[in-house]
């Protein structure tokens, strides 16, 4: 089961576990917008079976590109090395063939220990793949997380100022986090009533852009992608997914906004949504 923390919310972990545990599934969280995020006072990347975070440029923290999966189960772990890696393992204890493994030559012992492994022999096990991310990527990577707490604190700052803005505006919903939770903030996505607004979303998100105001939606269901169209997905399959992508409108929300450009969203948004 792979369950998604969008826009840095964790989602329900309990009650997707316990599911997991009844059908013997192991649980792969999406934690891509919530590294940082709290669920029950445990950090996210503790709580699933595994947990990937992305680095990619606009998330909290970034090596360019590439991630990282979390796991506290051995077990998993092999297995994920050997499939970033090749499928390839020079650990001598996780040998399969450890007879083809000994320095021998001919069958005849070519050392005085000939049940050791050959220093030049390793093995592939299974068939992986090449996602090593680099040295490089990951001293960059290494240097950002001491500001992912000032950056953290300064994304909780800005959703904030806009709850406080949009909270009682009847032309909004403004995100919901749930109790025991504290959301990362990768992204801050309004949506729009528009039963009670003369403006479409389009009209609405064009108005903001000539503006000067980046905003964006996020994200087409991916069943109404033209693959899944064709293996016979459509509307109307998942109408609550597809209802909050015709209303969605994310605002801009990152650590460097000052005071006046986060004053200046909330103006821009309130006049063109009126």
């Amino acid at each position: 089961m792979i369950p998604v923390d969008f826009a840095g919310q964790p989602c329900d972990m309990d009650e997707i576990l316990g599911l997991a545990r009844s059908r013997g599934a192991a649980v792969i969280s999406d934690a891509s917008h919530a590294i940082g995020a709290t669920y029950k006072g445990r950090a996210v990347g503790s709580v699933a079976d595994m947990t990937v975070f992305s680095f990619h440029p606009v998330k909290h923290i970034t090596t360019g590109e590439g991630g990282m999966v979390l796991t506290d189960s051995d077990e998993f772990a092999r297995r994920l090395r050997l499939f970033r890696t090749h499928g390839i393992t020079n650990d001598a204890a996780a040998m399969s063939l450890p007879g083809q493994s000994a320095d021998k030559d001919g069958g005849v012992p070519a050392s005085a220990n000939p049940d050791t492994r050959a220093p030049w022999y390793y093995e592939m096990q299974v068939l992986g793949f090449n996602f090593r991310i680099t040295d490089l990527q990951c001293a960059l990577g290494l240097s950002q997380f001491r500001r992912l707490d000032a950056n953290l604190e300064r994304r909780r700052v800005i959703a904030g100022r806009y709850d406080a803005a949009f909270q009682d505006n009847p032309l909004l919903a403004i995100p919901v986090v749930r109790p025991g939770r504290e959301s990362a903030w990768h992204l801050y996505v309004l949506r729009l009533r528009l039963e009670r607004m003369k403006r479409t979303r389009r009209q609405v998100f064009e108005v903001l852009r000539a503006a000067g105001i980046g905003v964006q939606v996020h994200y087409i269901p991916v069943h109404l992608q033209p693959y899944y169209r064709g293996l016979g997905h459509g509307r109307g399959e998942c109408p609550h997914a597809e209802a909050f992508y015709d209303a969605a409108l994310t605002v801009p929300l990152f650590p460097a906004m000052k005071d006046d450009e986060i004053s200046a969203v909330i103006e821009a948004v309130t006049a063109a949504v009126a």
